[in-house]
C-alpha cells in the first residue's frame, strides 16, 4: 500500500515540524520558522523534489532530493540529501517507500542514479540503503570545505 506522495505547499506546516525533528537529530538547534521558510523556498523555486509519507492524513516522514550532474556521464544525478521518518513510525516501511519515490524520480527524469551519504555510525541507514539496492562506493575519499563565515 502506497503511503507516499509529492509534497505540496499545503504540507509546509507539518513538513516543517518533521524537518525540524530531522535537524535536531543531527544536533542542530530547533527552528521551525526557519525550517518553514527553507522548505517553502525549495518548493516554490523547484530547487528540490520532496516526497512525504502519510499515516491517517498525518505526515510521518519525508525524503528530499536535489538535482546534480555527472560531467563524466553527461547526465543528471539526484542527491538524496534528506531522509527522515518520525521515531514513532519507524520500522513500518515508510523509509523504503520514500526511497522508491527517489528511484522513480531518477527513472522518470532519465537520470543516471541517486547518490547519498550517511555516517559510518548510522547503523539503521547502513542496513537500509543496501537492502534498498544501493551499493557502497568506497573507492574515493569524500572531502568537504566548510565556509568559516557560515555556521
Amino acid at each position: 500500500m502506497k503511503n507516499t506522495r509529492k509534497a505540496t505547499i499545503e504540507d509546509i506546516s507539518q513538513l516543517s515540524e518533521l524537518f525540524d525533528q530531522y535537524r535536531v537529530f543531527y544536533h542542530k538547534n530547533s527552528d521551525i520558522p526557519a525550517a518553514e521558510h527553507f522548505l517553502k523556498e525549495r518548493i516554490e523555486n523547484k530547487d528540490s523534489e520532496i516526497f512525504v509519507a502519510e499515516n491517517n492524513s498525518r505526515l510521518v516522514g519525508f525524503v528530499q532530493l536535489y538535482p546534480i550532474f555527472s560531467s563524466t556521464r553527461m547526465q543528471r544525478y539526484w542527491l538524496l540529501n534528506d531522509l527522515y521518518v518520525n521515531e514513532n513510525h519507524r520500522g513500518k516501511g515508510y523509509s523504503k517507500e520514500l526511497i522508491e519515490e527517489a528511484k522513480e524520480i531518477c527513472r522518470s527524469s532519465n537520470a543516471c542514479g541517486v547518490l547519498l551519504e550517511t555516517g559510518k555510525s548510522n547503523d539503521v541507514g547502513n542496513r537500509l540503503y543496501p537492502s534498498a539496492g544501493f551499493k557502497l562506493y568506497d573507492s574515493v575519499n569524500f572531502y568537504e570545505w566548510t565556509n568559516p563565515e557560515q555556521s
